[in-house]
């Protein structure tokens, strides 16, 4: 089975002062850094969801793939949508989907998901997180019908996935707030001695 990656930039994190996420650092490098090394391993093919200028992220070769025309800035599910139609161009079957903001995703992540037969999401200790899933490529026209009616949200476009449970909380992680960065840098300083 081919899966195909994508990573959700998002937008400028306002608790953040307004820096683009993606590039916010952590122990020295961008959040999306983290993310392409959590993930690149995993599938055969990465992207990255953004809009805007896509040469602020050109020093990871990745595609950067912008919503499509009438989706832009209406969140994630716009990102999902472009992800499972370029997926669908490389002939992938399935489509792994992580928040940016979430840089220490676990190494069998793909796997793991991947072990469910249609759509699954990422849980632990009790907490959903239906930015961290896997989409069937087949599923794209039952998702552009959802997001015709108005629904944005995941866990919506998620009803009736299958929902896996992960240990280590550190796994699904997200930052948010100066705070959570400053945990994040914590976590990593003790990982490393």
């Amino acid at each position: 089975m081919r899966i195909a990656g994508m990573i959700l930039a998002g937008g400028a994190g306002r608790r953040l002062g307004g820096t683009d996420k993606a590039l916010l650092p952590l122990a020295g490098r961008p959040l999306l850094a983290h993310v392409v090394a959590c993930l690149a391993p995993q599938v055969a093919a990465l992207a990255l969801s953004a809009n805007g200028d896509a040469a602020r992220f050109a020093e990871y070769g990745l595609p950067v793939l912008a919503d499509a025309s009438g989706r832009v800035g209406e969140g994630p599910l716009a990102g999902v949508l472009a992800g499972l139609d370029w997926a669908a161009g490389l002939g992938a079957e399935r489509l792994l989907v992580s928040a940016v903001d979430t840089p220490f995703l676990p190494a069998d992540l793909s796997a793991r998901l991947a072990a469910e037969p249609g759509a699954a999401y990422a849980a632990c200790a009790g907490r959903d997180h239906p930015s961290i899933a896997l989409w069937p490529v087949a599923g794209r026209a039952r998702l552009a019908a959802l997001f015709a009616t108005g629904e944005r949200r995941l866990r919506a476009a998620l009803a009736g996935a299958e929902r896996v449970e992960f240990d280590g909380p550190e796994h699904f992680f997200n930052i948010n707030t100066p705070d959570d960065l400053a945990a994040a840098e914590a976590f990593l300083a003790g990982r490393a001695s």
